[in-house]
């Protein structure tokens, strides 16, 4: 009987023999491996409120952008995927176009901050470093750049505060939370999330991980560590592989009010489509969003699929709206080699003209 894969057993067992001798590599590799940390970028402390930290990145020469551009991150991840290494930064491609970067630092929720709303991210936090700018750099409105919950939470500030946002940038940033592809809200949609917060409190990170992980179970839990395999000999591989890991698994818990509200106003929701988002006692209304808009999402984004970011086309009140569709996924936007020239070339050239 003939195998359908065609192997002879002289080929099994030199792949076992190879196989051998890449873990025998590894050992070596990993002694190797010595610092894989990831923000590379030199940056300073700025303003401060809680464990929310504004930080200003600084190049090797001074910006010539005369309005500061501010970074809204996710509350789900370390905001440092945008400078995760020196040859993979959004940050330091801003940089070199002497654009005046600034990112808010979330930190660490504990037990204390179990009570944070959606209120106190958007009008606290990023409104607070937001006004810092604007009186340290004095001006009247600071260009604002969201990343994907980061982006939702930035096109709330800029619907209620529009008159301090200049131009608003998002990336992968959901405003339909209910297309048909999204697994993510099917899996969210019929949650007892009252239930869940009032049980747990502030949400786990590792259960957050998890669920993300699951999203793409064989390719994100086996795949790529039987592929780690073939890395294993290689130290400068290695070390990209285990950075990547480490911000992946350095993920903060989540401030429980915040999340349970996350979830009913969005994913359950669907707020931005059918109305009805809060931001404390204010109703947030997408047509009041009518600075200059550059909407960039990703072709092949598992967690935000094009259609949930394109929507807001035909909601925000603008009439300079841009859209920029990356061939890529959720983080190749932010550290493919094709990416390190082309998102931060628009974002510069787009910034430019406006």
């Amino acid at each position: 009987m003939t195998s359908p894969l065609k192997l002879t057993p002289e080929e099994l067992a030199n792949e076992a023999l190879r196989m051998q001798s890449k873990l025998a590599a590894g050992l070596e590799t990993l002694r190797e491996v010595d610092n894989f940390d990831y923000g590379v970028t030199q940056k300073q402390e700025v303003w401060r409120d809680g464990k929310t930290v504004l930080y200003r990145f600084v190049g090797p020469k001074a910006p010539t952008a005369r309005v500061p551009i501010l970074v809204s991150y996710a509350l789900v991840n370390r905001p440092y995927m945008i400078d995760l290494q020196d040859n993979r930064s959004l940050v330091k491609g801003l940089l070199e176009r002497g654009e005046d970067v600034y990112v808010l630092d979330w930190g660490y929720p504990d037990r204390s901050d179990r009570y944070l709303d959606l209120e106190d991210y958007v009008q606290r936090f990023i409104g607070g470093a937001i006004d810092h700018l604007r009186e340290s750099h004095g001006v009247a409105a600071i260009n604002l750049l969201g990343i994907c919950q980061g982006g939702v939470l930035s096109l709330c500030y800029s619907a209620l505060h529009a008159d301090k946002v200049r131009n608003l940038i998002t990336m992968v940033t959901p405003v339909d939370f209910q297309t048909p592809d999204n697994m993510l809200s099917n899996w969210t949609r019929a949650m007892d999330v009252d239930l869940f917060v009032d049980t747990m409190g502030n949400v786990p990170a590792d259960l957050m991980n998890w669920s993300y992980l699951m999203l793409k179970p064989f390719r994100l839990n086996l795949q790529k560590y039987v592929g780690m395999v073939d890395i294993l000999d290689d130290a400068k591989a290695m070390e990209d592989f285990l950075r990547m890991e480490k911000w992946i698994f350095d993920s903060p818990d989540q401030a429980g009010e915040a999340f349970r509200q996350f979830i009913k106003q969005f994913y359950q929701g669907n707020g931005f489509i059918n109305g009805g988002v809060k931001i404390g006692d204010e109703d947030v209304d997408l047509g009041f969003v009518d600075m200059p808009v550059l909407n960039i999402f990703a072709e092949q984004d598992h967690l935000v699929p094009p259609m949930a970011s394109k929507a807001m086309q035909g909601l925000v009140g603008t009439r300079d709206y841009t859209e920029l569709s990356f061939r890529g996924g959720h983080i190749g936007i932010y550290v493919s080699s094709r990416a390190q020239k082309e998102v931060p070339d628009t974002i510069h050239e787009w910034l430019r003209k406006r």
